[in-house]
């Protein structure tokens, strides 16, 4: 899958002013983690309680990327049991050394900090090497045959080092810095440039108040000297308050081959008002870092939707890039890396049938959080439009199946048929913050529909066909009613399949739902 950003290429040399849209990969792609070997580079977000987890890119440029894959893609690698939009896969680091792929990260709620390893960055990865000290969002730094290991236990930036075949801690955790005062300073990465070894980590929180902020030494150890320019980057100021971009932070830095620097970072973006529904995304950023000083990123001013700067890595010639996507899934083959599920599926409720999809009925519910039936891939336009189509004649009144925009357990919107006496019933279901709602229904003739799900950025339509040509709008519901600010939650907005059953009908005997096509436009 190839990420969709407009890049306008200039037609002069290379040291033109070049343009680039922001973010570089849209959608529910929080805490970009990356590395360069060669001419290529490979980024990583977290997945939290999504399976297969932690998706990795590929990109020649730092503006177009791929999707090559997901590095969590067993259930040894991935325990999520229990895991919500709270809990699961935090932060990643992906580093390179000899030869060898590292990414460590840590799984909350299912194990703690491990790594695993890899020659080839599409896999497969090792079983997950687990790791003593603790504290979230670790990362590696590879220096004359040793491996350093740094995390956060009792927010406290902490320094140890490790065997990186196996995991054991070498050296007691000794404290390297706090922070500038922030809450939850997190996301530690260590560099060394012109003799100095530099500590950049996120502090206040991924919210409005989020920043990312730097420290030095001579040595690896400390003591660290905080940058008298703190923030390198926060949008919580006079200068960036304005823009709809907020919560930056969660950076990480690389070089290119022609010696220049770039941060890639997550920060969101508000619709109707300071509302976030489409998840923390990855943003890109023109560093500049001088010989013995500290790194400036922007220029010092806040980042936008659209970069202009002095040029962007090689190719000097991108190709234009305003065309929308559009991605048409049939199910006679295996569903691509977007697609993924709620915890650890149970893979016998998922079957290819004759080109079909078939999703056995779970009587867990969305709202249960005991991985339900449901496969899904993240929204990564505010502009969008979702369209498939269910058959659910094999199934018992109480059964439901069809689209949810979900966000958390705690937060989606169902569009679904359910059978009932005159032969199904389509309805829009809101689940809030333990709050369920029939929004809107109607009746249909049979139990089978064409379901179509849109979005302008600020409210989502929910529209039916029974024939595939003419749509009619059942109803429709704001954004900001499944933003984080409202329902919570560390992720995005996903569109995803799905069909339950009641338990008392769960007992009767299976029911289930088949599904012809997924069609995704972004608009």
């Amino acid at each position: 899958m190839i990420v969709a950003l407009s890049v306008v290429a200039s037609s002069l040399a290379a040291t033109a002013q070049m343009q680039y849209r922001n973010p570089i990969i849209a959608g529910y792609h929080p805490d970009p983690s990356i590395c360069r070997v060669g001419n290529d580079y490979y980024l990583v977000n977290s997945s939290f309680q999504y399976f297969p987890g932690v998706p990795i890119y590929h990109s020649r440029d730092l503006v177009n990327w791929e999707l090559i894959g997901n590095v969590l893609n067993r259930e040894s690698q991935l325990p999520l049991k229990g895991a919500s939009s709270w809990l699961g896969i935090y932060a990643p680091t992906i580093r390179y050394n000899d030869g060898i792929f590292y990414m460590i990260t840590t799984n909350v709620g299912n194990g703690g900090n491990f790594m695993v390893t890899a020659t080839d960055p599409r896999g497969p990865w090792s079983e997950p090497i687990w790791l003593s000290q603790q504290g979230i969002d670790p990362s590696l730094y590879f220096e004359q045959g040793k491996c350093y290991m740094v995390s956060n236990p009792d927010n406290t930036i902490m320094l140890c080092q490790i065997d990186p075949t196996t995991g054991r801690q070498l050296t007691t955790s000794k404290p390297l810095w706090q922070g500038t005062g922030g809450r939850y300073p997190e996301g530690p990465h260590i560099y060394k440039k012109d003799g100095w070894y530099y500590l950049l980590i996120s502090e206040g929180g991924t919210e409005l108040a989020h920043r990312l902020t730097m420290a030095r030494s001579r040595s690896i150890e400390g003591p660290y000297e905080a940058c008298p320019d703190n923030p390198l980057l926060t949008h919580c100021s006079l200068a960036g308050q304005n823009s709809q971009i907020q919560g930056t932070g969660h950076g990480d830095l690389t070089d290119t081959p022609d010696g220049r620097w770039w941060m890639v970072l997550l920060a969101y973006r508000n619709y109707g008002g300071s509302y976030h529904h489409i998840g923390r995304e990855t943003f890109l950023a023109p560093v500049e870092w001088k010989k013995g000083e500290w790194p400036v990123v922007n220029g010092g001013q806040p980042i936008d939707t659209l970069m202009t700067v002095a040029n962007v890595p090689t190719p000097v010639n991108y190709i234009p890039q305003q065309a929308k996507r559009h991605i048409h899934t049939t199910f006679d083959k295996p569903l691509g890396h977007e697609w993924v599920y709620i915890q650890n599926p149970n893979m016998a409720c998922y079957n290819s049938i004759d080109g079909l999809l078939r999703l056995t009925a779970s009587a867990a519910t969305l709202r249960d959080n005991l991985k339900p039936t449901f496969v899904g891939r993240r929204q990564e336009s505010a502009n969008f439009t979702a369209t498939t189509f269910v058959d659910f004649f094999e199934s018992m009144t109480g059964d439901e199946a069809g689209l949810t925009v979900y966000q958390i357990n705690d937060g989606h919107a169902d569009f679904c048929l359910s059978p009932d006496a005159m032969g199904s019933r389509l309805m829009l279901k809101v689940h809030l913050k333990g709050l369920d709602t029939v929004k809107r229904s109607t009746e249909l003739p049979l139990c089978r529909c064409h379901l179509r799900v849109r979005s302008d950025g600020t409210m989502y339509y929910f529209e039916y066909s029974t024939d595939g040509k003419k749509f009619r709008l059942l109803d429709k519901l704001d954004c900001s009613l499944l933003s984080t600010e409202v329902v919570g939650g560390f992720t995005g907005a996903m569109i995803g399949m799905y069909a339950t059953t009641t338990p008392r009908n769960a007992v009767t005997g299976p029911s289930y739902a088949d599904f012809s096509y997924f069609d995704y436009q972004e608009d």
